[in-house]
């Protein structure tokens, strides 16, 4: 049975309902998710995933993951694996073998020569330059190449001699004869083969012409019995000429060819050209940075697979572009590890507590729940003794109006522990406060005390029983909310996106502590250090350190900076 029924609708489920009403396909519902592997997907891809598995899903359908490499001087093994992980990790299974585009290579030859022979595509001499100078503009109609009237024979040579090697890159190119006066732009004789001498992460150097990817594209599509080939607004220009190939070459199926709105996202960049220049240029530490918004980097930081699931169902499918608040996405990983995190106390930028009234040699077991909400998830143990650690900025020595947090001569709870109270106030000799003595009410744990109102409550770790931490804050990649537009709108020819990058964009606290629970904690886990937001453990961590990186704020801290 199928699930569509009970999924949020939109324009494309309608075509899916009206074709399998038609008995189109004989109901079939196959889809295809077609990166080319020259970077690492980012969450604009997460979008596309999710859409094409999860209809494949729905429709009790496949989807295939199908790698379009057609241009071996970018792609890379890497990128392949990088791909298939992500993929997978999003909680999607492709239908048989991952395939790839250079599987097809012999075929698309075939149907290179057999256009030929129609009549309908010749080989080029022209030069890059007098190409582009042929082609027209926006405005202007194309004019047909001299060497479009060659003899069939001739051309059939030409492009044999092509495949052998005898021409140098750019000397040659195959065209399909179209239309050189077409308004469409895609369809003034567009090139279909081009000599790459290079060699193919997956053919090696069998091959020295390379199929262009609207060639390859619908092709692909045709041999593996795609129905609804899904691709982004971008495409659509290009969709005549995915037709008119298709239509050359009747003996294939036609898939039918959806556009719908890519994901654009505010502070944010997804041009894997770009991605790849911050990770060349070290702007970023790798795909994998957090602050990246490729799969790989918001898996590093904390996001879940859940939560950017639930996040692309949530922005829904439009034939519309337009650009989604990263809160968004920050709501959607709040939501899924509101539930999921354990609880847990870290002191980011830790200040002693020294508690005179608390004895040197005492201990204590305190008990405090994993998650407030949850009782299976079980408790854990506190360390109180008379050394702690809170927060610097959970003391002012001169309070600003309203303040719920320590001061000298006030009262604060411990979270589930003591109330203490500050009497003294110790500074280093350039006047920087670095301990604080305070005395603790023994009649207030778990109680409230006596005669009095105790409203501030703030975290704590034991400075014995603590667990040395560095944690990651992570900010917006750029200052401003579309980096791409900002650069236009400088009159400089230099402004480039890179000019906003935000230079806050991670702060690293080397001296935090968390507590003595999270001795174990393993590269993954995540938990809401509370007070603080959701923090998950990093790969670089060490049996000497722990490292954690947040996730995200406990609210939307951007939200009432952006209205200032």
């Amino acid at each position: 049975m199928s699930d569509s029924e009970n999924k949020p609708s939109n324009f494309i489920r309608h075509i899916i309902d009206g074709d399998r009403r038609a008995n189109k396909n004989n109901g079939q519902v196959v889809t295809r998710f077609p990166p080319e592997p020259n970077g690492y997907l980012h969450i604009g891809h997460a979008k596309s995933i999710c859409l094409n598995f999860g209809l494949a899903q729905d429709y009790d359908g496949v989807c295939n993951l199908r790698f379009d490499d057609t241009n071996p001087e970018k792609e890379d093994v890497e990128y392949v694996d990088s791909i298939k992980n992500d993929v997978t990790w999003l909680g999607f299974q492709w239908q048989g073998e991952p395939k790839y585009a250079s599987n097809y290579f012999p075929q698309l030859h075939d149907y290179a020569l057999e256009l030929i022979k129609a009549g309908k595509a010749y080989v080029c001499s022209l030069s890059p330059e007098e190409a582009r100078e042929y082609r027209g503009s926006l405005t202007a109609p194309g004019k047909d190449s001299p060497y479009r009237e060659q003899s069939v024979a001739e051309n059939l040579d030409l492009f044999a001699r092509m495949k052998a090697g005898e021409f140098d890159e750019g000397a040659k190119v195959l065209r399909a004869k179209i239309d050189m006066a077409s308004p469409n732009i895609n369809l003034r004789d567009p090139i279909l083969y081009r000599i790459r001498k290079v060699a193919h992460h997956q053919t090696g150097n069998d091959w020295c012409i390379y199929p262009m990817y609207d060639y390859t594209h619908c092709i692909s599509d045709a041999i593996e019995g795609i129905t609804h080939s899904l691709c982004t607004l971008e495409f659509e220009d290009h969709r005549p000429l995915y037709d008119w190939v298709l239509d050359q070459l009747p003996e294939l199926a036609h898939p039918q060819q959806i556009e719908f709105a890519r994901l654009n996202l505010n502070y944010t960049i997804t041009s894997k050209r770009k991605l790849k220049q911050l990770v060349d240029e070290k702007h970023v530490l790798g795909w994998d940075d957090p602050r990246m918004p490729t799969v790989s980097g918001l898996r590093r930081r904390g996001y879940t697979p859940l939560s950017i699931r639930n996040f692309c169902d949530r922005i829904g499918v439009t034939k519309v572009d337009g650009v989604v608040d990263m809160a968004t996405l920050e709501f959607c990983i709040r939501e899924d590890l509101e539930h999921r995190a354990p609880r847990a106390m870290c002191v980011i930028n830790p200040l002693k507590v020294t508690i005179d009234t608390w004895d040197t040699e005492t201990i204590e077991d305190l008990s405090a729940p994993r998650h407030p909400k949850d009782e299976s998830m079980g408790r854990r143990t506190l360390k109180m003794t008379r050394v702690i650690y809170i927060d610097h900025s959970d003391f002012a020595e001169v309070p600003p109006p309203k303040y719920k947090r320590l001061t000298i001569g006030k009262e604060v709870r411990l979270r589930n522990s003591y109330v203490i109270k500050c009497n003294e106030v110790i500074k280093d000799e350039q006047g920087e406060i670095i301990e604080l003595r305070c005395s603790h009410d023994v009649d207030t744990l778990g109680k409230k005390p006596e005669g009095r109102k105790v409203k501030g409550v703030i975290h704590w770790v034991s400075a014995e029983h603590s667990v040395p931490a560095q944690v990651r804050l992570y900010d917006r990649l750029f200052s401003e909310e579309n980096p791409d537009a900002a650069a236009k709108d400088h009159n400089n020819e230099d402004s480039h996106f890179l000019d906003f990058l935000n230079p806050d964009s991670l702060t690293i606290m080397d001296q935090a502590r968390v507590e003595f629970s999270l001795a174990e904690t393993q590269a993954g886990d995540a938990f809401q250090f509370e007070r603080e937001g959701y923090f998950t453990a990093d790969p670089d961590s060490t049996a000497e350190q722990l490292v954690f990186n947040r996730t995200v704020s406990l609210r939307d801290s951007w939200a009432k900076t952006a209205r200032k």
